[in-house]
């Protein structure tokens, strides 16, 4: 009788064993941090948005969240792709957004042919928010040329333009310095000409950051703005560092981007090392109001 118990005791903890870790959010690691690191990084906060993309494999975007930028008319960085909403640039696979950056020849509005084409989401005119946790789990592509973003605009982009407006670059990658993650925040300054603080970072060992999921955050208060990749906070920028004559543009609310671009005057151009397609996977992003506690804030 004792074996017998003890064999349906031990059935029953691997049994357990088991579904614990197929709860989601228990055993799943994000780059390496367990789930009770993750609620350490955002404990304060108030989840407020999100999109964790586990739609259909195939679907597009939600349409209540995201929109998109459509055109190839460089973007002010000499880009080379022509920006589209079809699904083969965007779709939801294995509970990831999937933003695709392929050859294929598109004809622009200014007469000009696209030789790649990709995706610019954006929630303007859906979500915008002051001050909080802005987040996203991404892995990013590779390769020379290619220039993956999580970024942010002012939402009076449409009124004042850029940079009035204010940008917050969240992320940003550029396919030859494969292991570096920069971090800037942009907005005017004296003479009406644009002013702008950034800092790069790579992670202990320099590993390449395609090569495994991150999470890529800014935590914005009235007067800071603080950069995290995974938890390690690698730039701050304060008011302080802002010209005195000029205005502080991060004052209101701005709206989310997420884009997947192809050359310009920052990466460079593809080459013949460039392999495409290539994909920019979105796990989730996750927005939050407040603040965080203060045994959480780590420089």
């Amino acid at each position: 009788m004792y074996r017998l118990l003890h064999a349906f005791y031990a059935t029953l903890i691997f049994v357990a064993l088991v579904l614990f870790a197929l709860v989601p959010g228990v055993a799943r690691s994000t780059s390496g941090q367990t789930a009770a690191q993750m609620n350490t990084v955002t404990r304060g906060y108030q989840l407020v948005w999100s999109d964790e993309f586990n739609s259909a494999d195939g679907s597009v975007p939600d349409p209540a969240k995201w929109t998109y930028d459509i055109g190839g008319n460089g973007w002010g960085n000499d880009e080379l792709e022509f920006y589209s909403n079809h699904p083969q640039n965007a779709h939801m696979q294995s509970g990831n957004l999937v933003i695709t950056a392929q050859k294929e020849t598109t004809p622009a509005a200014n007469g000009e042919v696209r030789a790649y084409t990709s995706a610019r989401l954006k929630t303007q005119n859906l979500f915008a928010q002051a001050y909080g946790r802005f987040e996203a789990r991404i892995k990013i592509p590779k390769g020379q040329g290619i220039w993956p973003a999580f970024w942010m605009l002012g939402d009076d982009f449409g009124a004042v333009g850029w940079p009035r407006c204010g940008e917050i670059d969240i992320m940003e990658n550029i396919g030859k310095d494969p292991a570096a993650v920069h971090a800037s925040i942009h907005g005017p300054g004296d003479s009406g000409k644009s002013f702008h603080l950034t800092k790069s970072f790579s992670l202990p060992g320099s590993p390449k950051l395609a090569d495994d999921f991150h999470l890529y955050a800014v935590e914005w208060e009235p007067n800071e703005l603080r950069f995290f990749i995974d938890q390690t906070n690698y730039a701050t920028y304060t008011r302080n560092q802002w010209p005195a004559a000029s205005p502080w543009p991060f004052d209101h609310k701005f709206f989310l981007i997420l884009n997947l671009a192809v050359g310009g005057s920052w990466p460079g151009n593809p080459d013949n090392s460039t392999i495409f397609p290539q994909q920019m996977l979105v796990d989730y992003v996750r927005v939050y109001s407040g603040k965080p506690d203060a045994t959480t804030m780590k420089e």
